[in-house]
């Protein structure tokens, strides 16, 4: 698909790439450049006291599983939800 770049350094990303991704307005984006090209990679930005809630419960998880009592889950949803994240 062809874009052009328009003033104040902005292009305009095709609907139908926007809908297959998923993206809406105020989604957050890494800006790669590589050989050449420019590469988008949607990005999703937690503060850090949640980074750290997140890595807190990673180490418990570790910690039961090391003492056989790890809880083993089929939805993935359902997993975040227990861990208190919101998606």
């Amino acid at each position: 698909m062809l874009v052009e770049m328009r003033g104040r350094s902005q292009i305009t990303i095709p609907n139908e790439i926007v809908k297959k991704l998923g993206v809406v307005e105020g989604d957050k984006f890494d800006v790669i450049e590589k050989d050449g090209g420019i590469f988008l990679c949607p990005v999703v930005v937690y503060p850090k006291s949640e980074m750290a809630r997140i890595a807190r419960l990673v180490k418990e998880a570790e910690d039961e599983h090391k003492e056989g009592k790890t809880k083993i889950y089929d939805d993935i949803d359902k997993m975040f939800k227990d861990m208190g994240i919101d998606l």
